[in-house]
């Protein structure tokens, strides 16, 4: 496993870590101030500021991308899948241009919560159907444009609206399913929040292998949790214990980013310099 004591040169900042505190702009010169050379934006946040003043400050800050967030939710009911789909295929688009590595996917939960307006529905068995079925479809525009996609299994606590794919076998049956080849087209991006309870995590790690590998995302589980989506901790404050996980993937071959993805309104209730500070302390202490 890699020592990351000495430095950050392997920390990327997930943008969502301090949105609150500054637009994508500011993020990116904050990033530079403190020696942080990689980011996985939004899309909102990317919109917030202008696409074209996006890529340049990417650009211009010499900046690796570890992801693009985010592609997906699919599930909708008939009246709203070609918006789905067409806002999908911009998201590969617009990482495309900004050079991200993966778009990463939140495949969506029940139609009503994925895609509002659309009609209710009880039915997660066939919003899964209709996630696979979406998914096949945004690999033919993504493959055209060499663009990896990355299925980011949630917590089961989303399964209703945001993911009904919520482990990480789920996902890497869908990536059998839908790119038996293993092309580099399809894998997984995993984040220890969502997957550190699951007994199967560390076999499904194994099966995933380097090639299904395509984003590692860190932060902490906080007891108790006060808000599901918005009071995850920084590495180190909570009860997941990470260097093992990251040890795992890693001995797949996994060589990229650990991605400090943090949605939490006690953090962002902080300075940003101050936030980035204690990332780099933790990423070289607790991850």
């Amino acid at each position: 496993m890699r020592d990351f004591s000495a430095d950050h040169r392997w920390l990327s900042l997930n943008t969502a870590t301090v949105r609150k505190q500054g637009d994508l702009v500011a993020i990116i010169e904050a990033c530079a101030r403190h020696g942080i050379r990689a980011i996985d934006p939004w899309r909102d946040q990317v919109a917030a500021v202008g696409f074209d003043r996006a890529v340049r400050a990417v650009r211009d800050a010499g900046l690796d991308l570890s992801g693009y967030c985010r592609g997906g939710m699919f599930t909708a009911d008939a009246a709203r899948r070609i918006e789905a789909r067409d806002d999908n295929r911009r998201a590969v688009d617009e990482a495309k241009a900004l050079g991200a590595p993966c778009i990463v996917l939140v495949v969506g939960g029940l139609p009503q919560y994925s895609r509002p307006g659309s009609a209710a529905s009880k039915d997660i068995i066939g919003a899964r159907s209709q996630v696979h079925d979406a998914i096949a479809e945004m690999m033919e525009y993504a493959q055209q444009a060499s663009m990896p996609l990355a299925i980011e299994p949630l917590h089961p606590a989303y399964a209703a609206d945001r993911a009904c794919v919520n482990t990480t076998k789920q996902a890497l049956d869908l990536c059998d399913r839908l790119d038996p080849e293993r092309t580099g087209a399809l894998g997984v991006a995993l984040d220890v929040y969502h997957i550190w309870w699951d007994p199967e995590v560390l076999p499904q790690i194994a099966r995933a292998g380097k090639d299904r590998l395509l984003a590692f995302h860190v932060c902490d589980w906080m007891v108790p949790t006060k808000d599901i989506l918005n009071d995850r901790g920084m590495m180190g404050d909570g009860v997941i214990d990470i260097k093992p996980l990251r040890a795992a993937v890693e001995a797949q071959g996994f060589a990229g980013y650990s991605e400090i993805e943090i949605f939490s309104n006690d953090w962002w209730g902080k300075p940003m310099d101050e936030v980035l500070q204690t990332c780099i302390a933790r990423h070289r202490t607790v991850v």
